[in-house]
């Protein structure tokens, strides 16, 4: 937000912050992405939670818990091995409290306890929430997220999702370091990678030897390194160890069932370019006790359930980062004047923006749909959209976010670039982490190219789908002949791997945009999307639509 001291002039042309804004009802493209997705019955909740989200109260914890960042105490009097305690700032943990609150690290699996059919666009609901959260502050959208997702993985494991699941569930924030018994809701992390491999978990080097006999479910002692273990401040992480059968899940407790400390030792938190309010630490286990979750040898199938879940969050929160810069970045140039009109009136900067509005929108739009692929379990056709289009989503949103939120700042100037009077700067730093955690965009192209070799019925299921695009539009028709061109080819399949994932992103928006958006904006787009090919940068090519039009829609003023 934009602060100055007493001392400052006032009314010298600058803009007021962009702050006690109702995040839903100011975002016309979120608003009817969700209703038509699936999300309507949430409508009244989602209103609620963007004038939450949008608050300057919050907006200013966002920036308290990025400049006041964790510190890990190495305090041995809790016993066991080092351990270590993550101590925040405060507003770090209100923010927490809210998106709990809020529901958005169970929403999706009241069922589970109710023992009836999931609710109707519930990932859809939650996606737009979580959309939100990340524009009041991203960082602490991490544990959310992995919480969410680990009861994914704990439903492999009933016995133990069990015993979990019912503070999982609770919407009553709980910070205190304390055994699982004594509190009234937990969160969950996740440590697989290790330094000598990264994304390769399968050349993880930690031991996992049984306690108790082995076999699903059952205790064993866990030693060995991790590189990341995020969000130490968990009450369990899902990690990947190496047990005699292979590379097999576990569930670690921070606490024992007799309540005294497991045997994690941790090391250091990260110094991070960006997501800096949310811990990441390097860890060490001693012997350290964890539930076998699933059979050995099947980590990486088990612990896939969740990593797919935090891959959408990851689309779902670059595209709310990708707003929010839109929306201060349009709103900062209606107030600023620069040669004798507001920046908006100037020519070259509205097209600027309305080439970010386009884009925005097209994230936006698509992440939503990909979040009805989740609530669609038993539907032939959006779970073959779900497999092929997650990795799709993913490397494309957030590929596109870190230059948009660039162009976003430059829309301010220098004020953008300074942290106490933008938002912008932390969110340029913010938005890299979302296309290298849980897949880095190579890796994303390589999962497309497996479910293109593995899964071709799938594959045609989705490709019907644009091809049923309204009147033939022949933008996509063009774009999906020359996709089947490229995948005719399997010598070159893998170095084509980035040109095969962005023709399905675009053949996506482009059906999404024929088919709902207004003409003007979809022929916008598309319009926009051949001419970068020659020159990619925002306001570059020439717009069919009238900017003012565009940006209207963008964000009503």
């Amino acid at each position: 937000m934009h602060r100055f001291t007493p001392q400052t002039p006032k009314n010298l042309n600058q803009s007021p912050a962009f702050a006690d804004v109702n995040l839903y009802e100011t975002d016309l493209v979120l608003q009817a992405s969700a209703m038509r997705e699936g999300a309507a019955s949430a409508e009244d909740g989602l209103r609620e939670f963007g004038a939450i989200a949008g608050s300057a109260e919050n907006l200013e914890r966002g920036i308290r818990a990025n400049t006041h960042l964790p510190v890990l105490d190495q305090d041995m009097s809790h016993g066991g091995v080092g351990n270590g305690i993550v101590t925040y700032d405060p507003a770090y943990h209100e923010l927490m409290a809210i998106s709990m609150r809020a529901g958005l690290h169970c929403s999706t699996w009241q069922q589970l306890v109710e023992g009836v059919a999931p609710k109707p666009g519930a990932h859809v609901a939650r996606a737009a929430a979580f959309f939100m959260a990340a524009q009041m502050e991203a960082g602490h959208c991490c544990p959310v997220t992995m919480t969410h997702a680990g009861v994914a993985v704990l439903q492999r494991q009933p016995e133990i999702l069990e015993a979990w699941l019912p503070k999982i569930l609770t919407r009553l924030y709980d910070p205190a370091f304390v055994p699982v018994a004594g509190k009234s809701s937990v969160t969950l992390g996740m440590g697989m990678t290790e330094m000598q491999g990264g994304t390769d978990v399968r050349s993880n080097l930690t031991k996992a030897v049984p306690l108790e006999g082995g076999g699903p479910g059952t205790l064993y002692a866990i030693t060995g390194h991790k590189y990341f273990m995020s969000a130490p401040m968990s009450d369990a992480f899902l990690v990947l160890a190496q047990a005699s059968g292979g590379l097999s899940c576990f569930l670690m407790p921070r606490f024992l069932p007799d309540g005294s400390p497991n045997a994690i030792d941790f090391i250091r938190l990260k110094d991070k370019l960006g997501n800096r309010s949310n811990a990441s630490s390097e860890a060490e286990f001693h012997d350290a006790q964890g539930w076998l979750v699933g059979r050995e040898g099947r980590g990486v199938r088990t612990i896939l359930g969740m990593v797919t879940l935090t891959r959408l969050d990851c689309a779902v929160s670059s595209a709310g980062l990708m707003r929010f810069a839109l929306a201060d970045a349009i709103h900062h140039c209606r107030h600023r004047a620069v040669f004798g009109k507001k920046l908006v009136e100037q020519p070259l900067m509205a097209r600027v923006l309305a080439h970010m509005a386009l884009h925005s929108e097209a994230a936006t739009m698509l992440v939503m749909r990909l979040a009805r692929s989740y609530d669609g379990v038993q539907n032939e056709q959006e779970a073959a959209f779900r497999r092929l289009m997650t990795p799709v989503v993913k490397y494309w949103v957030c590929k596109m976010a870190p230059t948009f939120a660039y162009e976003a700042m430059e829309c301010l100037g220098g004020i953008g670039y300074v942290e106490d009077a933008s938002p912008l700067a932390r969110l340029y730093r913010e938005v890299p982490v979302n296309a290298i955690w849980e897949g880095s965009g190579n890796v994303m192209c390589l999962d497309v190219l497996r479910v293109l070799k593995r899964l071709p019925e799938s594959v045609e299921l989705v490709l019907g789908e644009f091809a049923d695009a309204p009147g033939g539009e022949r933008r996509v028709r063009a774009q999906l002949a020359r996709f089947k061109d490229l995948v005719s080819r399997p010598d070159t399949l893998e170095g084509n791997g980035r040109i095969l994932a962005g023709l399905l992103a675009d053949l996506a928006i482009a059906t999404l945009m024929v088919t709902h958006a207004p003409e003007n904006t979809a022929d916008a787009y598309l319009s926009a999307r051949d001419a970068e090919a020659d020159d990619p940068l925002y306001g570059s090519v020439k717009l069919a639509g009238d900017p003012e039009e565009i940006l209207g829609r963008a964000l009503p003023g």
